[in-house]
């Protein structure tokens, strides 16, 4: 099988931060470290990280989770939380570490600067993923969650200062048309497109190689909404047929009948030896033959 290496791909620079963080307070520290649910969302990234002493505390919603937690040091994780689970962090008497991106805190400031100058904000992001759940903690009530069309146009925002922004990881031709749509609603909307520069790239390049491949690979997990999105446009921009592989044993060998190219990326928190793993087994995979 001839495999297109897609690139970029792999780890952004928020998630090699987040693992810098996490390595130097497990060595620095005595006694218990928790990650305040995935620190990024792979589950063989989560696995390595328990293996070197930091225990997972995975809850429905992070306040929930500081409960779960008496003593010892936290780690919040790449996705952000809101000022509410820092402050119930401190009550409880625990020693916080943020290993927030950067892109995600910038949202944060942004809406927090938003809310305090009498606005009100639009969000677009996927309801039970972390990252929304800790901006909208930043002006509860006037920060309001939109995941489709029609939670769009049931929006019921007073006219007057209105802004819309959105979720760090999502696909960007999906988020103009949420934002197009909020548009239609608030012509006076103000726009702050913040997906990274990091998801924009790797999706441009996964939609350009679509072109010249029969099939792409997206080695990630399903918990990860940048790894989800690039499955998302591959298929509907790049017109071509493409999967999400988190091991190996994910792999159909029926999927490759009458592939000849096949094309491989990666989400944003997938370590690079699994994408290797994978790019290996594909280049020494015999394709069926069409009456397999």
């Amino acid at each position: 099988m001839e495999v297109v290496r897609i690139t970029p791909r792999g780890y952004c620079h928020g998630v090699v931060d987040a693992f810098r963080i996490a390595k130097r307070v497990r060595e620095s520290t005595d006694g218990p470290v928790y990650m305040l649910g995935h620190l990024v969302h792979n589950t063989h990234a989560t696995d390595d990280l328990q293996r070197q002493g930091i225990d997972l505390v995975d809850p429905p919603n992070r306040l929930a989770g500081l409960d779960m937690i008496s003593e010892g040091t936290v780690i919040f994780t790449a996705h952000g939380v809101s000022p509410q689970v820092k402050r119930r962090a401190a009550e409880r008497g625990l020693r916080a570490v943020d290993a927030t991106c950067s892109d995600v805190v910038r949202t944060h400031e942004l809406v927090r600067d938003l809310a305090s100058r009498g606005y009100e904000v639009i969000y677009v992001g996927r309801r039970g993923h972390p990252e929304p759940e800790g901006v909208l903690g930043e002006a509860p009530g006037h920060v309001h969650l939109v995941q489709d069309l029609e939670d769009v146009e049931r929006l019921d925002i007073p006219r007057g200062r209105v802004a819309v922004t959105c979720q760090t990881t999502l696909s960007m031709w999906d988020t103009e048309e949420m934002i197009e749509a909020v548009r239609r609603r608030y012509p006076e909307v103000e726009v702050y497109n913040e997906i990274c520069r990091a998801t924009q790239e790797r999706q441009e390049a996964a939609v350009r190689a679509a072109r010249e491949v029969d099939l792409v690979i997206v080695v990630g997990s399903p918990r990860s909404s940048n790894s989800n999105r690039l499955v998302e446009v591959v298929r509907k921009l790049g017109g071509k047929p493409a999967h999400l592989v988190d091991r190996l044993e994910d792999i159909d060998p029926g999927w490759f009948r009458g592939v000849k190219r096949v094309g491989v990326t990666s989400g944003a928190s997938t370590p690079s030896q699994l994408t290797r793993r994978v790019i290996e087994f594909l280049e020494q995979l015999e394709p069926p033959g069409p009456d397999d």
